[in-house]
């Protein structure tokens, strides 16, 4: 993450990647691309039974697209999948510079983000991605607070050549504000929180066809 992005605060552990989790992942890229002019390209499927489509935020950050895979037989739970109605930004991930030693830091300091887990897809041309991720027992448990990537020896999928926005901003809702700033606090991450009844995440892309509000 660059210090040029306005508006995304202090995160001193690097973005690697926003999700935008959808009920039906055909129709939620059609409406991205009418509403940015972007197209999303095919990402892959997983084998908890979701696919995403990838958009570039620039080398080392990416907006994911993630729904049913329609090729599964199963509706998946992970980020809510299960029950979602409407698309939403469910999530985000950083990219410590030791996985390992952020969980454990982060649990020194009283916040919990869960086990390193390994997980892969493959790429629509059949390439193999593999990475480590932290995980909570539930899949479906939606939190604010970013979970940790480590990509290893793979390429980074911002840098094969996807679409590319611009991310002005990533801001939060929260009902105690404090409360969560020492969670992101735990992880070496600030990020402009305002109070609210609700937990919502919201980003703002500059497309071609202007500003675009993802929340």
């Amino acid at each position: 993450m660059t210090e040029s992005r306005r508006g995304l605060g202090d995160i001193t552990t690097r973005l690697d990647h926003l999700v935008y989790a959808v009920p039906d992942l055909a129709a939620a890229v059609a409406q991205f691309a009418e509403r940015t002019g972007i197209h999303p390209v095919p990402g892959g499927s997983h084998p908890g039974g979701t696919a995403n489509y990838l958009v570039s935020f620039g080398p080392t950050a990416y907006l994911e697209i993630i729904g049913p895979d329609p090729e599964a037989s199963v509706r998946p739970r992970a980020f809510g999948l299960e029950t979602l109605t409407a698309p939403r930004l469910v999530g985000w991930a950083v990219h410590p510079d030791d996985i390992d030693r952020a969980v454990k830091q982060a649990r020194e300091r009283g916040y919990d983000p869960g086990d390193v887990r390994p997980l892969s897809r493959r790429t629509p041309a059949g390439v193999l991605l593999e990475w480590r991720l932290t995980r909570w027992d539930d899949p479906a448990t939606l939190r604010p607070v970013p979970f940790l990537i480590d990509w290893g020896d793979t390429p980074h999928p911002a840098s094969s050549g996807l679409p590319l926005v611009s991310l002005l901003s990533l801001s939060a809702v929260h009902p105690d504000p404090d409360a969560y700033r020492r969670d992101l606090a735990a992880l070496d991450v600030r990020l402009d929180v305002s109070r609210g009844p609700e937990t919502a995440l919201r980003a703002v892309i500059d497309t071609p066809r202007g500003h675009v509000t993802l929340r």
